[in-house]
């Protein structure tokens, strides 16, 4: 039973698909280009999928957040943080991979061969003033034709907040298509996942055999350089500032955190793990319901600092891979798209599709995104576990503020 699970799973599917697109690459040398339209392919249905999804869910994300009858002094303090959070996250991951440069180590004349650079140009931007006027459509139309993620992230955020400003009976049905809407994109992206194998093997077997494994050794500085990220907001941001907000012992939090950590490693899922974080945090962190409630499953949806990382590693991963100059117009498009796009990302697995949106405001290509597919489980499981980490300490610091935080509450325990 165990073993039939495993051979139905996605994630291990995509990695045995990696490794055999590895060894055929290894032992077919050129004629393994004949597997690239597998990657073409699933290529073509990723940017098919983009724009329309991250419209969607940010309208429906922001009109649902707005609506929420919890609104007010907690949620003022709740969105603050995990906005907060997400833009640090995304800083820190930029810091690092201008340290570390992830990116640095192969050939550039043989990696722009293999992947194209027909995005270079795309939303650059010149300097932060022109990012910041830049984020104002004149015609929403256009800035959908022309995948302007900016302009639709701000489009769609103004008009979910003005709909939830709407009497209830009248925005309701148009909230709840919406919401319809992105349980339909939730659908397409599942069943587009399902030749995602296919797309997987044919791009590491062309990869592989036309450029030999340094393509790989590529991802595999970025992978660890990422770990190092998560290990330093996880370990390092969250207890900080648990320590300085909150009343909650540092190591209590720890202690109590281990059981959802678990359960999201395992599940890759903000949305699956969330039954377990309020559990966890009303029975051993002392968070009142009132605030688990509202904090949480809020988190679960927009709190990702996990996926803020990964949007500014892998952004400046492909500019050093494709030499694209960051300017400061390009960093303020980054943290901007993943802070603001953090409200749209799904609790749910699967690969991080608003990484694509990151990079086309940046102007950076994004041709050899699938190849991180491959890896996308591990990331994604490593990321989620950071993201409800986060979640919690936002809990316990927002609890601490509420006027239904008793301080003698765990003296009651």
């Amino acid at each position: 039973m165990l073993t039939k699970g495993l051979i139905k799973n996605i994630g291990f599917q995509v990695v045995v698909a990696m490794v055999l697109g590895a060894v055929v690459g290894a032992f077919m040398g050129d004629q393994a280009s004949v597997f690239a339209p597998l990657g073409t392919l699933f290529i073509q249905l990723i940017k098919m999928l983009v724009i329309p999804l991250v419209a969607v869910a940010i309208l429906s994300g922001a009109a649902n957040l707005g609506a929420s009858p919890a609104a007010g002094k907690i949620g003022a303090a709740t969105l603050t943080f995990f906005l907060g959070t997400s833009a640090l996250a995304v800083l820190l991951a930029l810091v690092m991979g201008q340290i570390f440069k992830p990116g640095v180590g192969v050939d550039f004349t043989s990696v722009s061969s293999m992947f194209g650079g027909n995005y270079a140009d795309k939303g650059a931007l010149p300097d932060a003033i022109a990012t910041l006027l830049g984020m104002i459509p004149t015609n929403v139309f256009n800035s959908l034709n022309e995948a302007n993620i900016l302009q639709i992230l701000v489009f769609c955020m103004f008009l979910g907040i003005a709909l939830a400003k709407q009497p209830r009976e009248r925005a309701k049905p148009l909230v709840d298509g919406l919401n319809t809407l992105v349980d339909a994109f939730v659908w397409m992206i599942n069943k587009v996942m399902i030749i995602a194998p296919l797309g997987v093997f044919g791009l590491m077997a062309d990869a592989i055999g036309t450029y030999g494994f340094d393509v790989l050794m590529l991802v595999l500085k970025l992978f660890v350089v990422y770990v190092a990220a998560i290990l330093i907001f996880g370990f390092v941001v969250y207890p900080l500032l648990v320590a300085l907000f909150s009343n909650t012992p540092v190591r209590n939090y720890f202690s109590a955190m281990k059981k959802p950590q678990i359960v999201a490693f395992s599940t890759a899922s903000s949305m699956a793990t969330l039954p377990v974080t309020l559990q966890t945090c009303e029975k051993e962190l002392k968070v009142s319901n009132a605030t688990a409630s509202f904090v949480l499953p809020l988190g679960a949806t927009i709190n990702m600092s996990g996926n803020a990382i990964y949007y500014g590693l892998v952004a400046i991963f492909f500019a050093q891979v494709f030499n694209v100059d960051l300017g400061v117009g390009a960093w303020a498009a980054i943290i901007l798209t993943s802070t603001l796009g953090a409200i749209g990302q799904a609790g749910v697995p699967g690969p991080t599709f608003l990484v694509v949106a990151v990079l086309l405001a940046a102007g950076i290509p994004i041709e050899g995104l699938p190849l991180l597919f491959a890896l996308d489980r591990l990331f994604d499981m490593i990321r989620t576990s950071l993201n409800i980490t986060g979640d919690a300490a936002c809990a316990v610091i927002v609890d601490r503020f509420s006027p239904e935080y008793d301080s003698e509450r765990w003296n009651k325990a």
